[in-house]
């Protein structure tokens, strides 16, 4: 079966790209959007931070995160060929943006592009 851990923090990665996704392109700002997937998972934005980062996800949990998230039972604990990260069509809008804004912007611009880049990467 693999590593659990690394299996379920990169299920745990597809569902949270599939949140963030789906709203965004329904207009939402992406500011708050890891929050309030960490809300309808039932966890802190802490917790979720931890997990991202290092901490494992107990069999507890991994079931609570499949209900809340409409997966079945056991769903985290298995690699998923579509959990692979395959840009999709709100990935690539997005992407284009920046780089017509990268393109477009002067060296103080694209200083602050990188360092907001930087900080919602790292958050």
């Amino acid at each position: 079966m693999g590593n659990i851990t690394v299996t379920r923090r990169s299920n745990l990665a597809w569902l949270l790209q599939r949140f963030l996704a789906k709203r965004i392109a329904q207009g939402e700002p992406a500011k708050g959007l890891e929050q309030a997937f960490a809300a309808a998972l039932q966890i802190s934005p802490s917790m979720l931070s931890q997990i991202k980062s290092s901490r494992p996800i107990g069999d507890k949990l991994a079931r609570q995160i499949e209900a809340l998230s409409a997966q079945p039972v056991g769903w985290l604990d298995e690699a998923h060929p579509e959990a692979i990260s395959v840009p999709d069509e709100t990935e690539e809008r997005v992407v284009a943006l920046v780089r017509a804004a990268w393109q477009r912007a002067n060296a103080k611009q694209r200083r602050e592009i990188r360092q907001w880049l930087a900080s919602i990467a790292s958050a």
